[in-house]
């Protein structure tokens, strides 16, 4: 789909809502295409197992309850 400079300068954040919702836009300038604005490809890659091991040491009392100070101030 192409959208004018014009249109990008008018409302940015519309034509970042339909490259957001999938939609690839190409800049047009004196009806010629100047820029292409597309969604980046994320690339989800499973985190490795073990990643920071060796850069902390869990409490033995990890999994104490909190001290009842602690708790008031989540309330």
């Amino acid at each position: 789909m192409n959208v004018t400079v014009e249109d990008v300068k008018r409302d940015p954040e519309g034509v970042l809502h339909r490259v957001l919702d999938g939609e690839t836009l190409v800049v047009t300038a004196d009806d010629q295409p100047v820029a292409e604005i597309r969604p980046v490809e994320r690339i989800r890659r499973p985190r490795p197992f073990g990643l920071a091991a060796g850069t902390f040491v869990v409490p033995d009392n990890f999994d104490d309850p909190l001290p009842e100070d602690v708790l008031q101030d989540f309330e």
